[in-house]
């Protein structure tokens, strides 16, 4: 005998679930594994080290100044990041 989950429809995932379907731009990097890892840490951490000494009561503004741009000053973690 089949279990009624057994008999669902092929591509339902345990539980019910159904599988996600992500659509990638043309050229974007699929790679997978322990270097892609090490990569994504290594970049959580370099945002974290540029919006650390903007958190808290104590936080500081952080002058941002990209080549043939304005100048801007912000202690905004998400302006930080553009």
């Amino acid at each position: 005998l089949l279990s009624c989950q057994a008999m669902a429809h092929p591509s339902m995932l345990p539980g019910g679930m159904t599988p996600q379907v992500i659509l990638l731009r043309e050229g974007t990097d699929t790679s997978q594994g322990t270097p892609q890892l090490l990569s994504n840490i290594n970049a959580c951490l370099a945002v974290a080290d540029a919006v650390r000494t903007t958190l808290g009561p104590c936080g500081f503004d952080k002058l941002i100044h990209a080549q043939g741009a304005e100048a801007t000053i912000s202690n905004d973690g998400a302006t930080i990041m553009k």
